[in-house]
């Protein structure tokens, strides 16, 4: 008895070893993706609006560039690392299942290479699927370095993923659970302790390039009152509405894509790109991963004409990216449309009731965390994601009215989580 307990005392301090090397190169690859994928959003932006001096050649050019990088990115994926497609995500938790499958090196280097190439180009798709299944093939990756046994490589594929996530959204708190809630449904030991290791190593070694202030900045925000959380159940339940149709819609357009087999992948996602870039060509803003557009959102400096139109074209603009199977994630946009959805309720329901004396962004942060949660149905690390991204724990009671009534709404209503939705799709 007293053997065994030696031996699994020393494989735990193994793996939390282990496990801060994971999340020290999870960072390092995620803050690198971010960095550039600011730079390619910079870029894009600049030789967009350069473009409309030349007229209706720079639309054609606009067109034309976005769709090729979209094409691109789809050929790295379909030629050298399948497993890469979309978000990534799925394919983690698939791996987690039933061990891992393809290349983990190569599947690594076309993520990070096709997520520059598709988000950085326009589509509307998310850092964190990337970092997330780059952060699980490093874990991987040092697991079978060390020659660990296949359980323990699944404990640092797990570590490494929610790394990845709190990479990518400087959420350390939000990666771990992540894990705990949405990767691997356990509590275990070893699960926590490497999940806790490996994303402190992530913000540590991401946080040297990044900082270590909220990705949004909102000013701070005093405690709500009582009569604020019966409006937050209500905004819950219109939100759930919403995160319900998020998911039809992105299946939807996965299985229209299916329809289109008969033509090359690429193709397909030169289509997609190229109407992506006609949408940029007249709003540039609107395109791309969606981070800057949170952040007006969040400043609240929007009008009811203008933010009405935004929100459904961002609501259509995620799945028909995500149908262009390049390297991208679900997170981000995902972001965007419950920010834009919490401002509108904010603005209808500022007239019908005025004196609530609750403020825009208060409405903006709890849609973001109402819709995360009804959409991805993990409540907990949405809660946690928003409260890490703004800064506001003031809202935490709002929060998980909201949450608790989209959640509910969306389970009430049958649809499946997306991610289990993708696994069955991808």
């Amino acid at each position: 008895m007293n053997e065994i307990r030696k031996a699994l005392d020393y494989s735990t301090l193994v793996l939390a070893l282990l496990s801060i090397a994971v999340g020290g190169f999870a960072g390092l690859a995620g803050a690198s993706f971010l960095l550039l994928l600011r730079g390619a959003d910079a870029c894009r932006l600049y030789l967009v609006a350069r473009a409309h001096s030349l007229g209706w050649l720079g639309l054609v050019l606009v067109v034309c560039s976005i769709g090729f990088v979209a094409a691109l990115a789809a050929w790295l994926v379909f030629r050298f690392a399948p497993q890469s497609v979309g978000s990534g995500i799925p394919q983690i938790e698939r791996e987690l299942r039933v061990g891992s499958s393809g290349n983990p090196l190569s599947t690594v280097i076309v993520k990070f290479i096709g997520g520059i190439l598709s988000i950085g180009g326009g589509l509307a798709l998310g850092r964190e699927g990337p970092t997330v299944q780059m952060g699980g093939c490093i874990g991987d990756l040092i697991g079978r370095a060390f020659q660990r046994n296949a359980k323990e490589c699944r404990v640092l594929l797990a570590a490494g993923a929610g790394a990845g996530l709190a990479a990518a959204f400087n959420a350390p708190i939000a990666g771990a659970v992540f894990i705990l809630e949405e990767l691997v449904g356990s509590f275990e030991i070893p699960v926590i302790i490497t999940s806790l290791g490996a994303s402190a190593a992530a913000i540590l070694v991401s946080g040297v390039f990044l900082g270590q202030s909220p990705d949004f900045h909102v000013p701070a925000i005093g405690f709500l009152n009582f009569w604020v959380l019966p409006v937050s159940l209500l905004l819950g339940v219109v939100i759930g509405l919403l995160g319900v149709a998020y998911n039809h819609s992105i299946v939807a357009t996965l299985n229209l894509s299916r329809r289109f087999s008969k033509f090359h992948g690429t193709l397909r996602a030169a289509s997609i790109g190229a109407v992506v870039g006609l949408l940029g060509w007249f709003a540039p803003a609107l395109i791309g991963g969606g981070d800057s557009l949170t952040q007006r959102t969040l400043d609240g400096n929007l009008l009811l004409t203008t933010l009405a139109p935004a929100l459904v074209l961002r609501f259509l603009l995620g799945p028909a990216s995500y149908a262009a199977r390049t390297p991208g994630g679900l997170f981000a946009p995902m972001l965007t449309v419950g920010a834009q959805a919490g401002l509108l309720f904010f603005m209808f329901w500022s007239r019908l009731v005025p004196s609530t004396g609750a403020l825009s962004q208060e409405f903006t942060i709890l849609g973001m965390a109402a819709f995360f949660s009804s959409v991805v149905r993990a409540p907990i690390t949405g809660i946690i994601l928003i409260v890490e991204l703004t800064g506001s724990f003031t809202l935490f009671l709002p929060m998980l009215g909201a949450t608790f009534a989209a959640v509910t709404t969306a389970s009430l209503l049958r649809s499946t989580p997306i991610y289990d939705s993708l696994r069955d799709v991808h």
